[in-house]
């Protein structure tokens, strides 16, 4: 990937070493890349800063002061910033019926008004010539339960692709999303440790296996490339956009398997 030598990213979401934040980090580093990264915990982003050789900042992205921080960072260490990825995300596992207003406010603030944060700060960092891609969901076109509200504020984000696509456009800044399957990670290991479950999902996959972080970082590195995309929702899920997610009633033991704490399922940078 010659065409990422010596470009700055951001990564956001990025303190689960299993995770796709991570994956995505180390892929950009090793193409060359200056790497600032972030997440809420201090310790892991750290640690894979150091890892990679790059920058590591504390970071809710809930926050707009704090993805501010992150861009002005990106500037102040290495004087540019050419890509973004936000890797952040908090899915809530609970029905419609269940969902109260903190719930709503909560996933909301996490997983479309901090891609709104996004994508206005690393585009003015950016300036000119550059590429800003959000991690979304699948969920979003294909539901799956009990994910309502997290795949709603998702698709808010995939709007808001289009968007900035137009707006940013001009300034060759490319805007677009991934759009995930389930991802073998940090984020899905309790789901899919329960029995029957890795297969439900899997068989759903046309080309047979279910997606790792490395899937992620390969989209990444083509989209921050020599892509000339911009303002589009992609499906990386192994075909999985032409099928559909199993049904609550085709999962095994399907109340002990979503029986869990949606904390536990955050990339948010816990």
């Amino acid at each position: 990937m010659s065409e990422l030598e010596g470009k700055v990213a951001v990564v956001l979401g990025a303190s689960a070493e299993a995770g796709s934040g991570w994956g995505i980090a180390e892929a950009l580093a090793a193409a060359g890349c200056k790497v600032v990264v972030g997440a809420r915990s201090q310790e892991p982003i750290e640690r894979l800063a150091e890892k990679i050789a790059g920058v590591g900042v504390v970071c809710d992205v809930s926050s707009e002061e704090q993805v501010k921080n992150v861009a002005e960072t990106a500037l102040r260490e290495y004087g540019k910033l050419d890509i973004a990825v936000n890797a952040a995300g908090m899915p809530l596992l609970k029905t419609i019926s269940d969902i109260e207003q903190p719930d709503l406010e909560t996933t909301t603030k996490v997983n479309y008004y901090a891609n709104v944060y996004f994508v206005k700060h690393m585009a003015a960092a950016i300036e000119q010539d550059g590429s800003i891609i959000l991690i979304t969901s699948l969920s979003t076109e294909r539901p799956v339960f009990p994910h309502a509200a997290y795949a709603c504020a998702k698709a808010a984000s995939d709007c808001l692709v289009r968007y900035a696509a137009i707006e940013y456009g001009p300034k060759n800044i490319r805007v677009n999303s991934i759009l995930p399957g389930m991802i073998v990670s940090d984020m899905s290991a309790e789901i899919l440790s329960a029995p029957g479950m890795m297969e439900t999902f899997t068989r759903e996959v046309p080309l047979g296996h279910l997606g790792y972080p490395k899937d992620y970082a390969n989209a990444v590195l083509w989209l921050a490339g020599p892509a000339f995309v911009t303002g589009v929702n992609i499906p990386v899920a192994g075909g999985a956009q032409l099928t559909r997610f199993p049904r609550p009633d085709e999962y095994p033991d399907a109340e002990k398997a979503w029986d869990v704490d949606p904390g536990t399922h955050s990339n948010r940078g816990t």
